[in-house]
C-alpha cells in the first residue's frame, strides 16, 4: 500500500450553503483536472483524486495541494470545499468526513490505525447499520476492535468474504484505486395516463414499473447509479405543471427494491395524494461502473435472498422478454 497521503476527497458547497448544480460540478472537476487526470466524479458533490503526480509537479505536499484547489474553487466558482488527504480512497473519504468546510483533514503516513481506532463501527466505509448492531453484539464496537480481532473470528460471525473486507477496511487496507471518469450522466423513463388520473394506486404502480426498469436496464450494463429525481406532470388551474425532486440513496445501486423504496419517499414528499396526474417521470443520476461501487456490508438474509431472486429475474427476462417477470403488484 502507499504510505503518501497522495489521494484527495473533496466535498463541495457553494458559499452561502447547498451543493452546485450540475453545470457547477462539472466546472469543479475540469479545474480538478488542470492538477491531475486522475480525477474520479462522485456526484452530486464530491470527487477523489489521485495527485501523486501532482505534488511533485507543484512541489507541495498534500495540504499545501489541497488549500491551492480550495482558493481556485472559491475564487472562480464560489465553492468551498471540506478535503480529506490519505494514501488510499477509503481513508481519504473518512478523513473528508471529518474535515470541515474550509479546512482538510490530513491521515499521515503510518498515523491510519490511531485515526480509525477509537471510531465506532458504523463509522467504517461499507458497515451499515445491521452489520454495525451484530459486530457491537460481540464487543467488536470501535474500528480498533475490529482491527484487532482475528480474521478467523471475524469470518465467523460475518462470512468469509465478508469479514476478509472488514479486517482489511478496519486495518486501513483499501485495495481500490482512483478511476479517471467523466461527471456521471443519466437514464430516464417515463409513463403518461391517457387522461388525468386520480388513483394513488395507479400512481404507485406507475412508479414501480419505473424502478423495475431502471433497475434491469443498469443491471444490464453493470452500472449503479447515485440519485434518482421523480417528476410529476398534473392538471392545475392554469392548465399542467410538472415537480420534479431528486434525493441522494444511501449508497450507489441498481437494487430495484432500493430504488423503489426511495421513489415513494420522493413521491410522497409532493402531498399530490388528490392530484390529478397526467404523467410520471423517474430519472437515475450519477451512474458508474458497478465494479467500482462500494456496497455496504450485509449478511440480513432477506436481502441477500431478494438481490438472488432479482439476478434470477434478469436472466429470465434477457432469455424471455422484459415482460417475463414482473412484481406481483403489476401483474394484478
Amino acid at each position: 500500500m502507499n504510505d503518501q497521503p497522495a489521494v484527495l476527497c473533496l466535498r463541495f458547497r457553494r458559499i452561502g450553503g447547498g451543493l452546485p448544480d450540475s453545470a457547477g460540478y462539472e466546472a469543479l472537476l475540469a479545474l480538478l483536472g488542470a492538477f491531475t487526470p486522475v480525477v474520479e466524479a462522485a456526484p452530486p458533490g464530491a470527487a477523489l483524486a489521485d495527485v501523486t503526480g501532482a505534488l511533485r509537479y507543484f512541489g507541495q505536499d498534500a495540504a499545501g495541494l489541497a488549500s491551492l484547489i480550495r482558493v481556485r474553487a472559491l475564487a472562480l466558482h464560489g465553492v468551498d470545499c471540506a478535503i480529506g488527504a490519505a494514501s488510499n480512497p477509503m481513508l481519504a473519504r473518512m478523513a473528508a468526513r471529518q474535515a470541515a468546510t474550509g479546512t482538510t483533514f490530513v491521515v499521515p503516513p503510518g498515523e491510519h490505525a490511531g485515526f480509525l481506532a477509537s471510531k465506532p463501527a458504523a463509522a467504517l466505509d461499507g458497515v451499515g447499520a445491521a452489520t454495525a448492531r451484530t459486530l457491537c453484539g460481540y464487543g467488536l464496537d470501535s474500528i480498533g476492535r475490529i482491527a484487532a480481532a482475528p480474521l478467523a473470528t471475524l469470518q465467523r460471525i460475518t462470512g468469509v468474504r465478508t469479514g476478509r473486507e472488514l479486517w482489511e477496511r478496519a486495518n486501513g487496507i483499501d485495495r481500490t484505486r482512483v478511476v479517471p471518469n467523466a461527471a456521471a450522466r443519466s437514464i430516464a423513463a417515463e409513463r403518461s395516463f391517457p387522461h388525468d388520473e386520480l388513483d394513488p394506486e395507479r400512481h404507485r404502480r406507475a412508479l414501480l414499473s419505473l424502478t423495475e426498469e431502471l433497475g434491469a436496464r443498469l443491471r444490464g450494463d453493470g452500472q449503479v447509479c447515485r440519485s434518482l429525481a421523480v417528476s410529476v406532470r398534473y392538471a392545475d388551474r392554469t392548465g399542467y405543471a410538472t415537480l420534479t425532486r431528486s434525493r441522494t440513496l444511501p449508497e450507489p445501486t441498481a437494487h430495484s427494491a432500493a430504488l423503489t423504496s426511495l421513489a415513494y419517499r420522493i413521491q410522497d414528499s409532493f402531498a399530490l395524494q388528490r392530484a390529478r396526474v397526467r404523467g410520471i417521470g423517474l430519472r437515475a443520476e450519477g451512474l458508474h461502473d458497478a465494479e467500482r461501487a462500494a456496497r455496504q456490508l450485509t449478511f440480513d438474509p432477506v436481502d441477500e435472498r431478494a438481490r438472488r431472486i432479482e439476478a434470477v429475474s434478469d436472466r429470465l427476462r434477457a432469455r424471455f422478454g422484459p415482460g417475463a417477470v414482473k412484481p406481483g403488484r403489476l401483474a394484478a
